[in-house]
């Protein structure tokens, strides 16, 4: 069964709005599915001191430095950097760069920044030099809420003085300019209440806008993918498989090419299932010969305060193997150790 009918025929299992929740003080409060949780009785002196004496150790202790930033959680790192540059006048990002090496250096350093700064700094890397990076665009772009899309274009503008909009319109074109911008600018219906009647409507215009005439109105698709919640476009496509002879995401593979096909596809995906959509690329990222090591970096720091513990669940769903496993067969040493306390227990 190929990845495609994984991901659209039923082996990702739907989950009940109401299983996500918990009540706090009679309150229904979202469930929290990362693995990494604030690390109890946190002291960030301690802390700074311990990765003070790992640095200058005569052999730096690495197993250490990993072990400490990859149990605390972000918030607890930034205190960590803070106190650490107040106690020893040292910038500690600067100062774990000469001793730290290869991919261990860039989960550490990754860890260390705030989640706007990471997702800044992923975009304008997936932006500069030869060739752009589409497929981190859209993840980025697509998995974030408008709230933190706000506060990444913030980050990007202080950090690399550009505005992101900028940099997308000058390093991509056409259709799939108009999607990342839309994603950008968009600011997409949060509400978990689905409007069927609305659900209907909207299979029926993108029936039309694509299998319907002869050439794809990209627009029309662009429009609905990039305004409509989670839990509507899930609906919309229930309702599409039931006008259509197939789900939209083959329609889109049949109607349109290249890289705007891939970014609607991807969409698609994230509204289906975000969870189940990291699963898929962290597999890619280890599967046949060599391993996409800042694919798994980039998926394990960003999520592993979001739904990490989601990731973890569909990937063996989907693959009948751990996550877990995969990492022990693509990786070694202390970059291992740091991945899989970031994937918590197995």
């Amino acid at each position: 069964m190929s990845l495609f009918k994984k991901f659209f025929k039923g082996i990702i299992h739907n989950r009940d709005p109401k299983e996500e929740t918990v009540n706090v003080k009679e309150k229904p409060k979202p469930k929290y599915y990362g693995t990494v949780t604030p690390y109890p009785n946190f002291n960030a002196s301690s802390d700074a001191s311990i990765l003070q004496s790992a640095i200058q150790s005569k052999k730096v202790d690495e197993d250490v430095i990993g072990a400490i930033l990859a149990k605390r959680n972000n918030e607890q790192r930034q205190k960590i950097k803070a106190v650490y540059e107040s106690s020893f006048g040292k910038n500690l990002v600067k100062s774990l760069t000469p001793v730290l090496r290869s991919h261990l250096e860039d989960v550490v350093l990754a860890l260390l920044m705030p989640p706007a700064q990471f997702d800044a700094y992923l975009l304008r890397r997936a932006t500069k030099g030869l060739g752009t990076d589409e497929d981190v665009l859209v993840e980025v772009l697509a998995t974030r809420s408008y709230a933190e899309i706000q506060e990444i274009k913030k980050v990007f503008k202080q950090e690399y003085q550009k505005e992101l909009e900028e940099v997308i319109k000058e390093e991509t074109g056409g259709d799939f300019t108009t999607a990342l911008l839309a994603m950008l600018n968009t600011k997409r219906d949060q509400n978990t209440a689905v409007d069927m009647e609305l659900a209907k409507k909207d299979a029926k215009i993108l029936f039309e806008a694509g299998e319907g005439i002869g050439k794809a109105n990209v627009s029309t698709f662009i429009n609905i993918l990039t305004t409509r919640s989670g839990p509507q476009l899930s609906k919309t496509f229930q309702h599409y498989a039931a006008i259509s002879d197939v789900t939209l995401p083959k329609a889109l593979q049949m109607e349109l090419k290249g890289d705007i096909e891939d970014c609607l596809i991807d969409i698609v995906k994230c509204a289906w299932n975000t969870p189940a959509f990291f699963a898929e690329k962290l597999n890619r990222a280890m599967k046949g010969h060599g391993t996409s090591d800042h694919t798994l970096i980039r998926i394990l720091v960003s999520r592993s305060e979001v739904d990490l513990q989601k990731v973890v669940e569909e990937y063996r769903a989907m693959f009948e193997r751990t996550l877990h496993e995969d990492i022990l067969n693509d990786t070694k040493g202390h970059y291992q150790k740091v991945l899989l306390a970031l994937c918590g227990p197995s």
